[in-house]
């Protein structure tokens, strides 16, 4: 690949990577900065530049919150001129266009960067890939919600920036990859978390149709009808209750319009605290960011349920898939310390019960006439027993609420679809329990654990080669099966199965058929979402 490569706004200049085989591209601009007048408005164009542009820096992160620098390895400047993008390219020309991974960072919506060392795409790209990762819009920047600000979008809606951003790169991406040694027919969207609620998101938008062939969203893709649905990074927002919020934001700030508070410092709309969304019934104490997606309409016309009972969401191949320690489940060598420790509410973080009486009221709380058969199915006599039959209970209603879901989404598209549930136990940097937490997976998709590669064992190595043949396949074909490796068979929704990955790779149940039939039962009393 040349290291100098025309874009639509000029051209850019690469450098190679470790393996030299491998050039990355740095703070490409893909929209204009999204300063003054267009803060809070749909990205525009990238403004054109002379000369080359050169690519050796990442550029600026979008504005969040502080986080410790030296602790996540990211050491970029923090601005509002942050709409910029990453490419990893291994291609020797033009006329080879490889598969594209567009990367979809996490979050919560409220933080993260596409410059984080862990989405390096070197390896990745090393493998056949063409690797983008991006900035896109955080918090109140990404997803503030008012009347006046839908009245003069255009077409009555506001609050989805953020993905509006995902929109505006999937866009450069199909005018421009192919000069990088990218396939614009061959893109797919991949990403973790509220990255994978993006993924999902982009999924259910008219605007991103054709844009991405494929979609990989890694933990919670979730049942219409399952409660958790409102508080994972999947969740969303209704225009008015958006609006509502978001003049009441206003008005905390000191501002009564859209201009006042455009004049205003970006580092004055930026919230230490992270606010979790009150207003939302979860069946328990979580609570979902009170800045996220909003079903406006135009951007997201519908909700999951209405979507995919029409058959709307954009056909694509999907894949997606749980972690074994997440959603509210925890291994037993971290309960005590949980019981030690005091646990503050997160915005879309699930709830840990790791006592009998939090186990028991939790159930009241959720299933309520349900509550006495749940606690027959997951019983517990003591504090031990309860935090393990909490933890079984989780991950039975985390598969079975993506099988759910992947029986809904197959009903009018005819993609491929698989399913996975990740399992390996991991050591967690600076020491702890092992386990496999929420983005564990990451670090073996794309070979960057923080504590570099030195410290995994022959086993890691091998479960790294595995899942990231298996993704690099996926964005290929729409099929992660190849030589070599482990037959991951599509979903059924006949079959009752999920893939494991990880600690062993087999086709595994979802849910032993008595435990199925509870929580089918228990969605069916659930409103829609």
């Amino acid at each position: 690949m040349r290291h100098t490569v025309d874009t639509e706004a000029g051209p850019v200049e690469g450098v190679p990577c470790r393996d030299r085989s491998v050039t990355v591209f740095r703070g490409i601009p893909y929209a204009a900065p999204p300063v003054g007048d267009l803060r809070w408005q749909a990205p525009q164009p990238p403004r054109r530049w002379e000369g080359v542009r050169r690519t050796g820096r990442f550029g600026p992160m979008c504005p969040q919150a502080p986080t410790d620098a030296a602790a996540t390895g990211v050491d970029v400047p923090m601005s509002e001129d942050c709409l910029n993008l990453n490419i990893w390219t291994g291609a020797p020309s033009t006329a080879e266009l490889r598969p594209v991974l567009v990367w979809i960072y996490g979050g919560g919506f409220r933080e993260g960067t596409g410059a984080h060392p862990r989405y390096d795409g070197e390896k990745l790209a090393r493998k056949g890939l063409v690797v983008v990762t991006f900035n896109y819009r955080l918090g109140a920047f990404g997803f503030l919600a008012t009347a006046e600000l839908s009245g003069e979008s255009g077409h009555g809606s506001s609050g989805n920036y953020g993905l509006l951003d995902c929109v505006a790169a999937l866009r450069w991406v199909r005018d421009n990859i192919a000069c990088f040694g990218g396939d614009p027919g061959r893109v797919t969207v991949a990403g973790q978390s509220a990255g994978a609620g993006m993924a999902n998101f982009l999924a259910m938008s008219p605007l991103a149709k054709g844009l991405f062939h494929r979609a990989v969203a890694q933990s919670h893709a979730r049942y219409a009808r399952d409660p958790e649905l409102r508080y994972l990074s999947t969740s969303y927002r209704l225009p008015a209750d958006a609006e509502t919020a978001g003049d009441r934001y206003a008005r905390v700030h000191g501002a009564q319009t859209a201009r006042e508070l455009r004049s205003l410092h970006w580092r004055k709309l930026v919230d230490g605290r992270h606010p979790v969304d009150t207003t939302v019934e979860t069946g328990g104490t979580a609570g979902p960011p009170l800045f996220r997606p909003v079903v406006d309409g135009w951007a997201i016309p519908a909700g999951y349920d209405e979507t995919y009972a029409k058959g709307a969401q954009n056909d694509v191949d999907y894949l997606t898939g749980n972690n074994l320690d997440e959603s509210g489940a925890v291994p037993q060598t971290m309960v005590a310390a949980l019981r030690a420790g005091r646990r503050t509410v997160r915005p879309g973080s699930p709830p840990v019960h790791v006592t009998l009486e939090q186990h028991v009221t939790a159930a009241r709380r959720k299933f309520g006439p349900l509550a006495e058969e749940f606690l027959r199915l997951y019983p517990a006599t003591t504090d031990d027993e309860a935090a393990a039959a909490g933890s079984r209970a989780a991950r039975d209603n985390s598969r079975l609420s993506t099988y759910l879901w992947g029986t809904d989404w197959t009903c009018h598209t005819t993609g491929s679809l698989h399913t996975y549930f990740w399992t390996h136990r991991t050591q967690v940097p600076g020491g702890g329990p092992s386990r496999a937490s929420h983005g564990s997976e990451i670090d073996y998709v794309f070979g960057n654990p923080a504590d570099g590669t030195t410290s995994w064992t022959e086993k890691d190595h091998d479960i790294a080669r595995t899942l990231s043949s298996y993704w690099i396949n996926f964005a290929a074909t729409g099929d992660p099966n190849g030589s070599g490796l482990p037959h991951w068979p599509a979903f059924a929704a006949d079959a009752g199965s999920v893939m494991e990955i990880g600690a062993r790779f087999q086709s595994i149940h979802v849910a032993d058929p008595v435990r199925t039939d509870f929580w089918i039962r228990f969605f069916s009393t659930r409103q829609a979402w």
